[in-house]
């Protein structure tokens, strides 16, 4: 560990790190000196997310093509992991999905099983193969994006604020399991940020009035670091 690559040698799996703060969360960690295993849906922006690796550090990156969906391809995945390191020292889980705005009562429910499998149940999974490997980290971070939808729910955003706050609940719970070990489970609200969801959001809004993902990745960084202990409760960026 250096002042200028304070994660260096770390083992990082960032979720969702085609595009938005999973990708900027990728390149910020492999900056700071950690191993990034990157996954999201897409080869090609995976490609791509390795190209700008590899010209900023000189290093390469694993990538893993993956749907969050696939519970079993998670699993698969965990037991790579554990072949190839034995451990995992970070996980960062940007992946999200917004749903549709709209009156609970109008849902479809194909939007309900598609917006908790990806922000609930993905996440149950990833705790499910990975807290092992975590604990065999001197300092396992796992990180969890959330919203301030999750306590302070709206109109038709049903959806998007009750997986939200599931996922809270959740990780909170393995919080207090995990307290008497090397693992802290992190909750973090971005707030508002320059991201292709909240342009779906609102699509009015100008987005230069936005902070951009990459502001947030010296929080990442800071709350990954394993000689400093991250705080409970949500940690919320502020610009």
């Amino acid at each position: 560990m250096t002042d200028d690559q304070p994660l260096l040698g770390l083992i990082a799996l960032v979720t969702g790190a085609s595009r938005g703060i999973g990708r900027a969360c990728a390149i910020g960690l492999a900056k700071a000196g950690a191993h990034v295993i990157a996954t999201a849906r897409t080869q090609g922006a995976l490609e791509s997310l390795d190209d700008e690796i590899r010209a900023l550090t000189g290093r390469d990156t694993t990538l893993v093509p993956l749907d969050l969906k696939d519970g079993d391809g998670i699993d698969r995945l965990g037991g790579a992991v554990f072949d190839r390191w034995r451990k995992l020292d970070i996980l960062v889980s940007a992946a999200g999905e917004l749903g549709v705005l709209t009156p609970v009562s109008h849902l479809d429910p194909s939007v309900w099983e598609r917006t908790v499998a990806v922000n609930m149940t993905a996440n149950y999974r990833l705790i499910r193969s990975f807290d092992p490997l975590l604990r065999q980290s001197a300092a396992g971070r796992a990180i969890f994006l959330t919203s301030g939808a999750a306590r302070s729910p709206q109109a038709f955003w049903g959806v998007y604020a009750a997986t939200k706050a599931g996922l809270e609940a959740m990780v909170e719970t393995w919080r207090d399991e995990t307290a008497i070990t090397p693992v802290r489970p992190v909750l973090l609200s971005p707030g508002p940020m320059r991201t292709r969801m909240r342009a779906a959001a609102f699509p009015g809004e100008d987005p230069e009035t936005l902070s951009p993902p990459e502001a947030i990745v010296p929080l990442v960084v800071d709350l990954c670091r394993p000689d400093r202990e991250p705080p409970t409760g949500v940690v919320r960026f502020t610009p």
